[in-house]
């Protein structure tokens, strides 16, 4: 568990990041396993998803626990969840890369956006998945499923530490997710993380720049000849970045 708190100033700096970078940074530091395994966007957003993760635990149903009368329960753990998931923050759920029924639809999950809530991301299936694309908060899964949870998961947990997509993620951890997928930063690491990411991006755009142009990669990414570490700095000093 962790007390960190995302500020303003971190959450920006990481909405203008990539998950490349961030797994780059986080390889720098002998973090190999904190991308989140067979999840895509249900539709892809502009905007990248930044926030701290709230969690919700599914085990293998058991049939005599999970009739469809179990939603009648107010305290439901998988209702509590999109009812208590903090704005700003993205729900995660550990549906042990099971995808052959959903883990939520789209009415908890509208419900869940409308709440605040920075995104959401099942390494199981959504339901309704066209109505979870259509929404503007950033969502992730596996891939659709129309069976109900009940059918293969039984909610249990809140806000515990879980795996998703075998990449272990704790409460108050921070993901970043893309086109391409989610990470998940140790909540201790994210503010220096977003430091050094913007750098990476800086330079990074930088030699893009440069391969269109023509130039060779060797030498110039990583940056091992001086030339091309004064073109950098000259382009740092033009562009403003």
């Amino acid at each position: 568990m962790s007390d960190y708190t995302l500020s303003d100033d971190t959450r920006a700096k990481l909405k203008k990041v990539s998950t490349a970078s961030v797994a780059t940074a986080l390889y720098k530091r002998g973090l190999r396993n904190q991308f989140i395994q067979g999840v895509v966007p249900v539709a892809p957003k502009d905007e990248k998803m930044v926030g701290q993760a709230f969690t919700l635990r599914y085990i293998p149903a058991r049939e005599d626990r999970n009739p469809i009368t179990v939603f009648r329960n107010p305290d439901h753990p998988q209702r509590v969840a999109m009812e208590t998931c903090p704005p700003g923050h993205v729900l995660v759920m550990d549906a042990r890369k099971d995808a052959r029924a959903a883990t939520a639809g789209s009415i908890l999950i509208t419900r869940l956006a409308l709440r605040g809530a920075a995104g959401v991301v099942s390494d199981g299936g959504f339901r309704d998945a066209e109505g979870i694309g259509a929404l503007d908060m950033p969502a992730y899964y596996a891939k659709p499923s129309a069976p109900t949870n009940l059918t293969l998961h039984e909610a249990l947990d809140i806000n515990v530490p879980i795996s998703c997509g075998d990449a272990p993620v704790f409460p108050g951890d921070v993901l970043v997710g893309d086109k391409d997928g989610v990470m998940v930063i140790p909540a201790h690491l994210a503010d220096e993380l977003a430091d050094e990411c913007t750098g990476m991006e800086s330079f990074e755009d930088f030699v893009l720049e440069e391969v269109k142009a023509g130039t060779p990669i060797i030498g110039l990414y990583p940056p091992t000849k001086e030339e091309n570490v004064q073109k950098y700095e000259a382009w740092r000093q033009k562009t403003g970045r």
